[in-house]
């Protein structure tokens, strides 16, 4: 599983909870609270269970600072497309997917970086586990 698979799950993550369209899990809970309540606590536990794993995994490789420092360069490249005249940032609904595209970076990076810091610098992790096992 590459880092585009990672990222293309944690975009759908949080996507499927707030998205500026009618199909998220919260205005679908805003409609259906009363009718499907357990099924309403399913799902919320079920994405509750995907953001544990993605920020812990996040929050072990890269930290705090990590995540910062990712949102920053996400930042800094909406801030240089808007100045090009490439990117409008005047839509509220544009505004809403690349807050969602940047924190799925920034989870995407997150869960994949012992791999890519595998890769560019040769060392292996302690809790790295043979993966021919």
């Amino acid at each position: 599983m590459g880092f585009l698979t990672r990222w293309i799950v944690a975009f759908f993550l949080i996507a499927a909870t707030y998205n500026p369209t009618p199909y998220n899990y919260v205005t679908w809970v805003m409609t259906n609270w009363p009718d499907l309540m357990s099924v309403t606590v399913l799902f919320g536990l079920l994405l509750f269970v995907g953001y544990v794993i993605y920020l812990r995994a996040t929050l072990r490789s890269i930290g705090v600072f990590g995540m910062g420092l990712v949102l920053a360069i996400a930042a800094a490249m909406i801030w240089v497309l808007s100045d090009l005249g490439l990117l409008g940032l005047e839509n509220r609904n544009s505004l809403l997917w690349i807050g969602i595209i940047s924190l799925s970076l920034v989870l995407g990076i997150g869960l994949s970086w012992s791999l890519i810091r595998r890769r560019l610098s040769g060392q292996v992790d302690i809790d790295d586990v043979d993966e021919n096992d």
